[in-house]
Order: structure tokens, then C-alpha cells, then sequence
């Protein structure tokens, strides 16, 4: 199944059904953006995530989620506000953010995570 994005411009998605086999499975860490149509601060959020998803490729994998249409992931990781990011390294998640943040903090933070 190929992957497709929400939104023009957006980093590829993936699903319920996708997402063991493109972000558990993944040999490079994975960062998520669980997002959804109805949410402002998603789409802000969302341009600084393509916006990584451009500068860290070939070291970062990301997706984007669509919280709406996949609920089984959604409540598997306890995601209860949106946007919400998740970094994933070896399976497991290892950095969570909620909420809209800038795009110098959310590096901080991914930077920090991937520092371990």
C-alpha cells in the first residue's frame, strides 16, 4: 500500500494498519504528528514537522497519523490532546509533545531524545 499524505505538502501518512510496519519496524527513528482536520494548532505544527521531515531526512523518518480515521493507535499510545508528537527509536516511544511548539524547540527536544 503506498503511502499518502493528508495534505499537500505533508509528510506521508500512515494508519492503523501501517503503522507497526513503518514506524515499530523502522531501522531510523520515526517522529509522529497525530493530528486531526478539526484542530488549528495541528496545521501550524504540521508545516514545522514537513519542514523537519525535509531537513532530517536520511536521519529521521516522519508520518503524519490522522487521529479522526485510526482510533485503535490513538488509544494504544494514550494520545488525549492533539497535536501530539511522538518520537519512536528501536519500537518504542521515547519523547512525547503536546501541543503547539516552536520549531527551534521541538528540535531541542528531538535532539535531546536522540542524544541518549
Amino acid at each position: 500500500m503506498p503511502l499518502t499524505s493528508s495534505v499537500p505538502g505533508e509528510v506521508p501518512a500512515v494508519s492503523d494498519e501501517t503503522f507497526a510496519r513503518e514506524v515499530l519496524q523502522s531501522d531510523t527513528p520515526v517522529l509522529v504528528d497525530f493530528w486531526a482536520e478539526w484542530c488549528p494548532h495541528c496545521r501550524m505544527v504540521g508545516q514545522v514537522v514537513a519542514e523537519i521531515a525535509e531537513e532530517r531526512a536520511g536521519s529521521l523518518t516522519v508520518r503524519s497519523f490522522n487521529a479522526d480515521e485510526n482510533p485503535t493507535t490513538m488509544l494504544t499510545y494514550r494520545v488525549m490532546a492533539l497535536p501530539t508528537l511522538l518520537l519512536f527509536r528501536d519500537g518504542q516511544p521515547v519523547l512525547s509533545i503536546v501541543g503547539a511548539r516552536s520549531k527551534a524547540r521541538i528540535l531541542s527536544d528531538l535532539d535531546a531524545a536522540l542524544a541518549d
